[in-house]
C-alpha cells in the first residue's frame, strides 16, 4: 500500500516512515509507524523527530495508524497529546486462487469490458475526472497528484457516457517487476456525480480485475472510508471483504498566548 501511492518526499527514522507530498492526500503526507511497538521512550523519541520534520515543511504531523494491538501504545500516547481520530478506512481484500484460511475467498473471475478504455498512463482526461470528483486544490495540487499516480507501475481504465463523455475511472497499482503471485491494489475509484447508479463503477473494476487477472495477480486490496456504506456493497458484490482498518490521528494546532 505504501508502494502503491508513493510520497515524493520521505524519510524512514526510529522505525516510522516520514512522509509528504506537499500536502496532496493525507496517505501521502502522514507518518506510517512501520514499528509501532517500539518502548514508550523510544516512541517520545521518534514523535519529537517527526514534528520537527513535518514542521519543517510546514505541515501538520498526521499518523496513519492501522486498527492492530501493536498500535496500542502509540495510541495511549497519541491520546495524551490531543491527537485527533479522523477518516477511518476499511481495507478491503480480493484473493484469487488458493488462499489460506484467514483471507478471502475466491472470487469469480472478472469479464473483461471492451467498452472501457485502458491505458498505461493518465491521460488528461482521466486526470480531470478523478481530480473534479475527490481532488483538493489547484492545478499545481493536482500535478502533485499526478507524480504520485505515476510513482509505481499501474493500469488506468476509464468508460464513457452514452454521450462518449467520460463517466468513471479507477486505477490497478501493479507491484514493481515480476507481477506473477503479487498483489495489486484498486484506487481512485471515481463517478461523474450526474452519470451515478448506471453501472459504469462496476464496469471500471471489473475491467482492472481483468487487467490483474491477465498479470496473475494473487489478489487485490481496495481502501474506502468506513462512512462510504454504498461503495462497500459495491466492492463486497465483485468479492472484497474487509481485512482491516486504519486511521488518521493529526495533531490539533496549538494556541500561542497572546497579550499582556
Amino acid at each position: 500500500m505504501d508502494a502503491a501511492w508513493p510520497a515524493p518526499d520521505r524519510e524512514e527514522s526510529n522505525g516510522w516512515v516520514l512522509r509528504a507530498a506537499s500536502g496532496v492526500t493525507q496517505r501521502a503526507n502522514s507518518v506510517w509507524p512501520r514499528e509501532p511497538d517500539g518502548g514508550t521512550g523510544q516512541r517520545h523519541e521518534a514523535l519529537r523527530a517527526a514534528r520537527l520534520w513535518y514542521r519543517g515543511r510546514r505541515l501538520p504531523l498526521i499518523f496513519q495508524v492501522f486498527d492492530d494491538p501493536r498500535s496500542t501504545g502509540l495510541n495511549a500516547i497519541l491520546d495524551g497529546e490531543g491527537f485527533t481520530r479522523q477518516s477511518e478506512t476499511l481495507v478491503m481484500c480480493r484473493g484469487n486462487g488458493t488462499q489460506a484460511a484467514d483471507q478471502p475467498a475466491m472470487a469469480q473471475p472478472a469479464v473483461a469490458q471492451p467498452d472501457v478504455e485502458i491505458s498505461m498512463a493518465p491521460s488528461d482526461e482521466w486526470l480531470e475526472l478523478w481530480w473534479s470528483v475527490d481532488g483538493r486544490g489547484g492545478p499545481a495540487e493536482r500535478e502533485t497528484a499526478r507524480s504520485i499516480l505515476t510513482g509505481c507501475p499501474s493500469v488506468y481504465a476509464m468508460v464513457g457516457s452514452d454521450d462518449g463523455v467520460p463517466a468513471a475511472v479507477g486505477r490497478l497499482a501493479l507491484p514493481a517487476g515480476d507481477a506473477a503471485s503479487s498483489w495489486g491494489g484498486l484506487y481512485c475509484m471515481a463517478t461523474r456525480p450526474d452519470a451515478r447508479r448506471s453501472g459504469h463503477a462496476l464496469r471500471i473494476m471489473q475491467a482492472l480485475l481483468s487487467e490483474g487477472d491477465a498479470r496473475n495477480l494473487a489478489g487485490y486490496w481496495l481502501l474506502v472510508t468506513a462512512a462510504n456504506s454504498g461503495a462497500q456493497q459495491l466492492y463486497a458484490k465483485v468479492g472484497f471483504r474487509e481485512a482491516g482498518r486504519y486511521l488518521y490521528r493529526q495533531e490539533r494546532p496549538k494556541r500561542h498566548l497572546t497579550g499582556c
